[in-house]
């Protein structure tokens, strides 16, 4: 980055920060704070091990500092300023969770937009807070925009503030159904003197399953004999045979399917469950950033600052508003908008920002200041001279 687009940002962050003022995390004494600065060159340099001390006001360092990165970290310590990890005195730490648009399984960044892996990203979000609502029943949560390419989710319970690094992993792969066991999904129970095996209905993965069983059963009903059986050899393991003894038992005995009886069906019927819970598991979980969760020390964007990589705020949302939230529209700093600015660029590029589709020409053009803030800031541009 050039200097005059590095002093045009750092000027224009600082504005934005002059007119807001920022909300602290709880417990915001006892959190390290860090930032990254706007440093010459192509390179960075954190400033980390600072205290809520260190910095005074929030609004004053910022408006004074106006970073390019704002960090706080999800622990709390006994000493937030000491200059090493082990100085410091670990106390707790939020459970934190990372989604980035960037490591989605089946997004190419190439070959997708960035409000198409945005947009993809919402949808593995809705998953996470499926799993953290329902199957841990966590009542603390903060939903944030990271302002980049995806979405934070804070966890504050009690219960998992002192939880270590192994312990945060076992959620992780809960979520991520890491060596997940379908036979535990599976439990005895007694009817009329009768030992049958039946899903876990009740919730979690065991659930899910169920749920993907009664609507494949579903779908098969409506298909004639020779296509429900043919759907049926499509998965792993089912040959002629038993898609047809599966099919007599889903005829004879439809009530057993939808109360998870898996014996209904013989071995036919437990291997169908088997190949959804393995179809389930690939589509159902939720990809998150492991090294985020697991660090029990980790530094985290702060909400409400800048991204230094698009100019987009670091938005905290409402769970009530996030269906209607539009990342590409409502985390544009109002700072930003209601002027041109005169930018260069060496190639085309398109940006997709507050409800347009914008075509920028290479060589010096004349574009919204929120756009030409979001292509400099991703090294697509730079600052054109003023003539």
């Amino acid at each position: 980055m050039d200097d005059r687009t590095r002093e045009y940002l750092a000027g224009r962050f600082g504005d934005y920060y002059r007119s807001v003022s920022l909300t602290p995390p709880p417990d915001a004494h006892l959190r390290e704070w860090g930032h990254i600065p706007w440093t010459p060159g192509t390179g960075t340099t954190m400033v980390r091990h600072q205290s809520l001390y260190d910095l005074g006001d929030v609004d004053t360092f910022f408006a004074d500092n106006a970073p390019r990165h704002a960090y706080f970290s999800a622990a709390r310590y006994d000493d937030p300023g000491a200059s090493t990890m082990s100085q410091k005195g670990w106390r707790s730490a939020d459970l934190v969770f990372d989604l980035d648009a960037d490591h989605l399984p089946g997004v190419d960044p190439e070959a997708t937009s960035y409000r198409e892996m945005l947009a993809a990203c919402k949808d593995a979000l809705y998953r996470l807070l499926a799993f953290l609502e329902d199957d841990f029943a966590f009542e603390d949560l903060t939903v944030v925009f990271s302002g980049g390419r995806g979405y934070h989710v804070h966890v504050r319970d009690e219960s998992i503030r002192e939880l270590d690094s192994e312990a945060r992993r076992e959620i992780v792969d809960y979520v991520r159904a890491i060596d997940l066991d379908v036979e535990n999904l599976i439990h005895t129970v007694q009817e009329r003197g009768t030992n049958k095996r039946v899903l876990r209905t009740a919730g979690g993965w065991g659930a899910r399953v169920h749920d993907a069983l009664i609507e494949y059963a579903d779908d098969l009903r409506e298909m004639d004999d020779d296509a429900a059986r043919e759907r049926l050899m499509e998965l792993d393991g089912i040959g002629e045979g038993r898609a047809k003894t599966i099919l007599g038992a889903f005829e004879r005995n439809p009530e057993a399917v939808r109360a998870g009886n898996v014996e209904a069906g013989g071995p036919g019927v437990r291997r169908l469950v088997s190949a959804l819970a393995a179809r389930v598991t690939a589509t159902a979980t939720a990809p998150i950033d492991e090294p985020v969760t697991t660090d029990t020390r980790r530094l985290i964007r702060l909400p409400g600052t800048l991204h230094g990589g698009s100019g987009l705020v670091v938005t905290p949302l409402d769970r009530d508003e996030l269906d209607a939230f539009d990342p590409l529209a409502d985390a544009i700093p109002e700072r930003f908008v209601g002027r041109e600015i005169a930018i260069e660029c060496e190639d085309e590029r398109t940006v997709e920002l507050n409800g347009e589709r914008l075509l920028v020409e290479p060589g010096r053009t004349s574009v919204p200041e929120y756009a030409g803030v979001f292509l400099m800031a991703r090294g697509e541009a730079r600052k054109a001279p003023e003539r």
